[in-house]
């Protein structure tokens, strides 16, 4: 546990809003709602809609500037609204206040989002290569325009879409809120440490590092019994999503979810498709990691509990202001800019990395205003818990690095979205483990493959158990205990024997966030991971070069499909080679494990 004087910091919101009842915070929301509603109007009155066709001269670039330029004023402005919220309803569900005004705001969100799906159809209807010649606006917008463009092709009748956006408020969006908050207040009954306590579910799935394995086991018990009691309404929230997701789907002409999911992220199958081929070929690899990580712990196989258990105790302190000053450090050897990011994220009280009940689980980095974050995290003092707090610090140096661009220029997709944070993640590993003795090497290298195999076989265990989940919603509603069968069958084709046949868990979908959403939220993760690890590799080659270009990419990550981006850096991801390349590095640390189990 955290040493007493060790105090986990709460994140800092005031430097936008005095609170939630000031004065200050009062006006801006409302001003907000009248510039939704008063861009509602200046779209109404310029015709943005879908249109059989237009002619590009100098008005329509005019309008095409003026509606361009308020959107993204607009935009600003939602973000900042919608993050100082969410810093209120992320680390504490219960907050009425903020529960309230984020209920008043949906609506105008709604509106705006259908505005994009206006502006989009708009664009469709435009010759874009005519707009860019008369527009510098439109030019420096080209990819977002392109991007636009394709996705006119999948958008219902502009009547259809204004349905389907009003819907959302009390279809997906609504059981999205529903599963956040009712799974944040879930709290477990257990016996811990000589009496019966109750902790909140985030606080007994951290329990998992506890070095006694009857406390992980009886918490892992204790928390399938609590989401098997509360599986019933979280199954009716991923039916609901899921079939959403399916109805729209087929409406707007896309074959399957994940065709839609892949346009979104920029991604084309055979980028995907190598992707996957590469992952399914390391299975063993990771495999491997795990059964030697039962032999050390003098298991004959591990129980999903078994995963993050401490091995042995590290000769070097994890406490929260440790991985502080070890993370800036490290970042230091990188750059300068890259240091300084870090001090001032802890100077300005960007972090909020107490678990507390109310509070989500995991981490996770948001962009709050111009180049400033807010990044959740849940710290244990662990040395995962320093590789975490590298990784949302790398997001909010990818926001430092988008800071000049445009709302519209800045929506990356989520696979280009995980590039400096992995990149982060992979400088400061490197650096613990070149300065550990023997048997904290071992716990460090424990921590990356741990992470390493939660996204390389945790996210397509997650991918597949999804691909199960719509393939079978397409019929009829799905219940619980077959969401818990799915997902058992998805762990089980990723981990093998390296699990215990009769100790996986059932009850994943319940609680894991990325189900949760529209679709697909899984992918993404294998991409960043291996994608940060091929550029980790050029920055070793030729450190100088790779720090010329680099910035420049994550500054670029919203203007171009992630194959033409990593061209860039001589990389071709369509090819199953380039994964293998990435998953090799990962290999090679599962041999160096494996060694080490054999010395300790």
């Amino acid at each position: 546990m955290s040493k007493p004087q060790d105090v986990l910091p709460h994140w800092d919101m005031q430097t936008v809003f005095p609170d939630l009842e000031s004065a200050e915070f009062t006006a801006a929301f409302h001003s907000l709602m009248q510039e939704i509603t008063d861009l509602v109007a200046m779209f109404d009155a310029h015709g943005i809609n879908r249109v059989e066709s237009i002619a590009v001269d100098e008005q329509l670039a005019a309008t095409f500037e003026a509606v361009t330029n308020r959107m993204n004023e607009i935009l600003t402005a939602v973000n900042t609204m919608r993050s100082y919220l969410y810093g209120f309803l992320t680390t504490d569900s219960r907050n009425e206040t903020a529960q309230a005004r984020f209920s008043e705001l949906q609506p105008y969100f709604s509106k705006l989002d259908l505005l994009g799906t206006r502006f989009t159809a708009w664009i469709g209807s435009l010759d874009i290569e005519a707009l860019i010649a008369c527009s510098p606006l439109a030019a420096d917008h080209a990819y977002v325009l392109h991007k636009a463009r394709q996705g006119a092709l999948h958008l219902m009748p502009p009547s259809e879409e204004a349905l389907a956006s009003e819907l959302r408020l009390t279809g997906a969006s609504s059981w999205e809120r529903m599963f956040t908050d009712f799974t944040s207040q879930i709290s477990v009954t257990l016996e811990l440490d000589g009496q019966t306590q109750t902790l909140p579910l985030t606080a007994v799935q951290n329990l998992a590092f506890r070095p006694e394995r009857d406390v992980r086991e009886r918490a892992h018990q204790a928390v399938l019994q609590t989401l098997e009691a509360a599986s019933v309404p979280l199954a009716a929230a991923l039916n609901a999503i899921k079939g959403e997701t399916l109805t729209l789907c087929r409406r707007r002409g896309w074959q399957t979810p994940l065709d839609m999911a892949l346009f979104d992220n920029a991604l084309d199958r055979p980028t995907l498709d190598a992707m996957m081929a590469a992952c399914r070929d390391a299975y063993p690899h990771f495999q491997r990691y795990l059964k030697a990580r039962a032999k050390l712990m003098g298991l004959p196989v591990l129980a999903w509990y078994d995963q993050l258990a401490p091995l042995g105790q590290s000769n070097q302190s994890y406490t929260y202001t440790d991985a502080t000053q070890f993370v800036a450090r490290q970042f230091a050897s990188y750059s300068p800019q890259l240091a300084g990011l870090a001090q001032r994220a802890f100077a300005e009280n960007w972090i909020d990395a107490e678990p507390r009940d109310g509070k989500s689980g995991g981490a996770f980095c948001m962009l709050l205003r111009e180049d400033e974050s807010r990044i959740l995290l849940n710290f244990e003092p662990t040395f995962t818990g320093v590789s975490t707090l590298a990784h949302e610090l790398g997001h909010a140096y990818h926001n430092v690095a988008l800071a000049q661009r445009t709302p519209l220029q800045k929506y990356m997709p989520m696979t280009l979205a995980e590039t400096a944070s992995t990149f982060c993640q992979k400088i400061v590993e490197n650096a613990a483990l070149a300065t550990a003795v023997p048997q904290d090497q071992l716990i460090i290298l424990d921590g990356l493959l741990e992470y390493a195999t939660r996204v390389v076989l945790g996210a397509t265990s997650n991918f597949l158990f999804e691909q199960s989940v719509f393939e079978k919603r397409t019929q009829r509603e799905l219940s619980a205990a077959e969401f818990c069968a799915l997902e058992v069958e998805a762990q089980k084709e990723t981990r093998g024997d390296a699990i215990h046949p009769d100790h996986f868990h059932p009850y994943r979908w319940a609680y894991v966030p990325h189900y949760y959403f529209a679709t697909y939220y899984n992918f993404p993760y294998i991409f960043g991971l291996l994608f940060g690890l091929g550029l980790y590799a050029q920055y070793q080659a030729a450190p100088d070069d790779f720090r010329a270009g680099y910035d420049d990419l994550l500054s670029s990550t919203g203007l171009g499909d992630a194959a033409d981006l990593a061209a860039r850096f001589g990389l071709d991801i369509r090819q199953k080679a380039f994964w293998q390349a990435s998953l090799d590095v990962l290999r090679a640390d599962v041999d160096r494990f494996e060694q080490l189990t054999m010395v300790n």
